[in-house]
């Protein structure tokens, strides 16, 4: 049974259309990355997702249950975190975690309670207000809070924005754990790419409130086949390399003593073969191949060409 399940979901404001006829599952155990530009759909898809916002039409069900008949029930083991929801700024990380447990039935609070501000790390920062803390640590607290009901599926809006990355690697260790240990499904917002790459299983990846893409990042990083060629050798070098490019189609750029070389991966080969048939000698080569980011890039561009 899915953790969650959304079919044909659309949010109207007016003539413009926010999300438009989405379609997705949340598998159980399942860690699913929610990529696009600023003002693709996202946030709107989760506050459908929340409850917060209702749906033009489409349906939305938790655990087998639709959410719409059974919304108190389903929000018992659903929780959210986002960069962008406030809690109360005067009342201590503490009373926050402790009020916020009183929404939900939690038999174990006080044990809950402790292992949730130990985990975030939140114990000497427990008895300050909200006000007497930076955005990291906000962060963090919107975190704990997340985790206070011990959820089934939980919903992340850039949960390791503010936090420096000792921190946010601790918070990425703890989602994992949580995920392989209680089999936490997860939706998963965040303009870092590596970041996801590291976490989500699969991604889907919405634009102009449309799905484009549905794949794990692996076959969607594959499926771009372009790659870097990063050459350490002298300037004068330059126009030869340049007539490589323009024969094979390839950009070439040239800072200082380092020449980067955007190609067709199997042009590699031809690439070498030109350098040593012209006997261009260089002292440094790299190959990056695309992540997570060229993707991204390249499928938010391909869009707003679109829409040119």
């Amino acid at each position: 049974m899915d953790a969650l399940k959304v079919q044909n979901l659309t949010k109207q404001f007016g003539k413009f259309k926010a999300v438009d006829t989405i379609s997705f599952d949340l598998k159980k155990g399942e860690i699913l990355g929610l990529l696009g530009p600023n003002g693709a759909g996202k946030t709107t898809t989760i506050q459908m997702l929340l409850g917060v916002l209702s749906p033009t039409s489409g349906s939305i069900s938790y655990f087998g249950k639709d959410f719409n008949k059974n919304r108190e029930e389903i929000l018992e083991k659903v929780n959210f975190s986002s960069t962008y929801t406030n809690l109360p700024w005067n009342l201590t990380v503490r009373e926050n975690l402790t009020y916020t447990s009183y929404l939900y039935d939690i038999p174990n609070r006080k044990e809950q309670l402790y292992k949730i501000i130990e985990a975030f790390r939140l114990h000497k920062l427990q008895n300050q207000t909200l006000t007497e803390l930076s955005a990291g640590q906000l962060t963090r607290v919107n975190l704990a809070k997340a985790f206070v009901n011990d959820p089934d599926v939980l919903l992340l809006d850039e949960p390791t924005s503010s936090l420096d990355p000792e921190v946010a690697k601790m918070v990425r260790d703890f989602i994992l754990s949580e995920r392989s240990n209680k089999e936490l499904s997860i939706v998963f917002t965040s303009h870092n790419m590596s970041e996801v790459e590291e976490v989500c299983d699969r991604i889907l990846f919405i634009n102009n409130g449309i799905i484009v893409a549905d794949d794990t990042p692996e076959n969607l990083m594959k499926s771009l086949d372009t790659v870097r060629v990063r050459l350490v050798m002298s300037p004068k070098y330059l126009t030869s390399v340049l007539s490589f490019g323009n024969q094979n189609q390839a950009s070439v750029h040239l800072e200082d003593r380092e020449y980067l070389i955007e190609l067709k991966e199997n042009q590699v080969p031809n690439l070498l073969a030109y350098l040593s048939d012209h006997k261009m000698k260089y002292y440094e080569i790299s190959i990056d191949k695309p992540d997570l980011e060229d993707y991204f890039l390249y499928i938010a561009g391909q869009n707003k060409n679109r829409d040119l």
